[in-house]
């Protein structure tokens, strides 16, 4: 399986981009907000999944590992195929999607085009215990205010960083969001933390 492409974005169509990877152009199939972040001639690195069928090989690009892994669940419910699981991504970001699966949210999936009100329900049942629970929502009995360690983790992974590194970076900030009044804010909290990396190395 291919995990991810990285390499210089030779082209960009609505629905696809081509990511030149040691002298070949993988065409990669994307929603346009991860296609909105690239740009032809820069470095783009996404996370991937190869669908197999008999007739074809396409692969399907995202911005971050977790919209890869809701992309493949998704698809674990029954007439659920990559071309929807993806429409489903284009309309709704993966947390958007397990607050919807969580609440019985119903409009929010008729909003994807080519899911009806039965079609919904149906989701909506099926999907219930595989999605999870919104990563940004802090889980029912978890203290109060953790809801930024989880942010501010997932930044970093988002910024190229390792687990590890990030986990050692919301630590190191933490004193300072626990001494801060009210809800710790992400955004001096991720500047902090770059700044503990940039240290580190």
């Amino acid at each position: 399986m291919i995990a991810f492409v990285s390499g210089t974005v030779a082209a960009l169509a609505p629905d696809a981009a081509v990511v030149e990877v040691g002298g070949v152009g993988m065409a990669v199939q994307c929603t346009p907000n991860t296609l909105s972040a690239l740009r032809v001639g820069r470095p783009a690195r996404l996370h991937t999944s190869l669908v197999v069928r008999e007739d074809s090989l396409t692969l399907y690009g995202f911005a971050d590992d977790d919209e890869r892994q809701v992309f493949g669940l998704l698809q674990t419910a029954s007439g659920v195929g990559p071309r929807l699981a993806q429409a489903m991504l284009a309309v709704h970001s993966p947390d958007a999607l397990r607050r919807a699966v969580a609440t019985g949210d119903e409009k929010a999936l008729t909003a994807v085009p080519g899911i009806g009100k039965k079609g919904a329900q149906k989701l909506l049942l099926e999907l219930k215990d595989r999605l999870g629970a919104p990563v940004g929502v802090p889980a029912v009995g978890a203290p109060a205010g953790q809801g930024w360690r989880d942010q501010l983790h997932a930044a970093l992974i988002g910024l190229g960083y390792a687990t590890r590194e990030a986990d050692e970076a919301v630590a190191a900030v933490a004193p300072q969001a626990e001494a801060a009044a009210g809800t710790p804010q992400v955004g001096p909290l991720l500047k902090a933390a770059l700044q503990t990396l940039n240290r580190a190395r």
